[in-house]
């Protein structure tokens, strides 16, 4: 634990930073990270603009396998392969069709959300349902894992 004294069995603890999540702020929160995401999605970003709003490592789940990304560059390129899919089927934005937040303790979250993808014009690219986890840390509030639910 930190801060404590004592042995430790060898392990080091990092310092715990919070300013105590809640909903609502969590929420506000990753409507800017939607919008961020959007941007790079549009082509008016690049996909480096994510790694204000992705901890490393992040921890990714999909039906296609289980990846742990431990460095800015390997998220860079996960998410550039995403955001290069978007922009080659015209995406425009992103609607929250439902969420929840589930608030674990004073630094984590989670938020669940069913997404839609569409173009400019309205007409849905594809829906997706996933699972955040959020946490609060020195440098802000990070997405640490991210669970892409099955359809």
């Amino acid at each position: 634990m930190a801060g404590r004294s004592g042995d430790d069995g060898g392990c080091t603890a990092a310092t715990v930073w919070s300013v105590a999540v809640d909903s609502r702020g969590v929420s506000r929160w990753f409507r800017e990270y939607l919008d961020a995401f959007a941007s790079c999605g549009r082509g008016e970003s690049d996909a480096g603009l994510l790694l204000e709003h992705y901890n490393v490592p992040l921890l990714l789940t999909t039906d296609d396998g289980f990846l742990t990304l431990t460095s800015d560059d390997q998220l860079v390129g996960v998410m550039q392969r995403q955001v290069d899919g978007m922009r080659a089927a015209d995406y425009d934005r992103t609607e929250i069709l439902d969420s929840d937040v589930t608030i674990l303790n004073s630094t984590s979250a989670l938020y669940r959300g069913a997404f839609s993808r569409q173009r400019a014009d309205g007409s849905e690219i594809s829906r997706l349902t996933a699972t955040y986890l959020v946490t609060d840390a020195p440098t802000g509030r990070r997405i640490s894992m991210l669970a892409v639910h099955s359809p």
